[in-house]
């Protein structure tokens, strides 16, 4: 399948980048920030590392709304939450009833602005426990040894089918590892929850994923935390899809793979994002 990626940030070419090639599909990328766009064109596509090593520049294609032509299978969106109406809106002439779209972006809220765009049964909704860094336009930095990716998938509405099924299996090809749940919205909640403990207190001692787990009183402190969240959830009737303490074990686990990382929020923070 085809895929077009809606926002050239660190998710959009984490995904972008590895579909093309480790999966070998087509991808093209969408973007409204004009330095990145332009910076791509000037030196041939993305410059790509990982964990601050192996700089090199990828090929990509890029274009602004109002120039694309194409016509992918599978949408894919990661825009930040404060950017995504007005970016749905400018995108919308070049979006067809017969696409699908997956997003796997941070919190909540978004698959609702989303399906007013696409039917219902067309929104793959995602989760994704991939750590990226945009260090400036066109240059991205893949946080994290290959195989560390780790990803949730699931429909907003319906059965699973067929382009699901293609999609999760060049997401597998593309080694981002996607494990499918019928359980959407505790799907979304078990995420929220873990950005919720330690995207918080990274965030709040402004310290990386790998500063963060070295204190020995990280277990301690998650364990709270996270009972806190699992007791709101059972008395709202969401079943999440990790146990309690699959969640407290995946602090340790993930903030080990991801030791350089910032979390997400404290790059919005840090860069006076709203």
């Amino acid at each position: 399948m085809k895929y077009g990626i809606i926002g050239a940030g660190a998710m959009g070419y984490r995904y972008g980048v590895m579909l093309q090639e480790n999966a070998g599909v087509d991808v093209d990328f969408i973007d409204t920030w004009e330095p990145n766009v332009e910076k791509v064109r000037e030196q041939g596509g993305v410059t790509v590392a990982r964990d601050h090593q192996n700089r090199h520049v990828v090929p990509i294609n890029i274009y602004y709304p109002e120039e694309y032509q194409g016509h992918p299978d599978v949408w894919i969106i990661f825009k930040k939450q404060m950017q995504l109406a007005d970016e749905l809106k400018r995108d919308a002439p070049i979006f067809h009833d017969d696409q699908y779209v997956f997003a796997a972006m941070n919190g909540m809220g978004h698959f609702e602005k989303i399906a007013q765009y696409f039917p219902e049964d067309h929104i793959i909704g995602g989760t994704a426990m991939i750590a990226t860094v945009l260090n400036g336009p066109a240059d991205v930095d893949f946080m994290g040894p290959e195989g560390s990716e780790a990803m949730h998938m699931s429909k907003y509405a319906g059965e699973i089918d067929e382009t699901t099924r293609q999609a999760m299996a060049d997401f597998k090809a593309a080694n981002l590892n996607p494990i499918w749940s019928d359980n959407f919205m505790g799907m979304c909640m078990s995420k929220v929850v873990f950005n919720a403990v330690t995207n918080s207190l990274c965030t709040m001692f402004e310290i990386q994923m790998g500063q963060f787990i070295e204190y020995p009183g990280v277990k301690d402190m998650a364990t709270q935390m996270f009972n806190e969240a699992y007791d709101a959830c059972e008395r709202a009737g969401i079943k999440l899809i990790e146990t309690r303490q699959e969640e407290i074990d995946s602090v340790e686990t993930v903030s080990r793979a991801y030791k350089y990382h910032y979390p997400s929020m404290y790059q919005d923070f840090s860069k006076g994002r709203p």
